[in-house]
């Protein structure tokens, strides 16, 4: 995977992520999936970004 191809369509701050981009706050993912951990989710910190993979050290 090229993390230095932006997707402009997808903000992203989390550098712990593998598909975080390289000095952008940017995910270098096609797409994403967005879910909850909450059987009835009301505010942001309900949600999760499942595409979500911790950076190989």
């Amino acid at each position: 995977m090229d993390k230095s191809k932006a997707n402009p369509s997808i903000k992203c701050s989390v550098d712990q992520c593998e598909y975080h981009c390289l000095n952008q706050e940017y995910c270098a993912l096609d797409s994403i999936s967005v879910g909850t951990h909450e059987s009835d989710p009301t505010v942001q910190e309900c949600t999760d970004c499942e595409s979500f993979e911790r950076k190989k050290q």
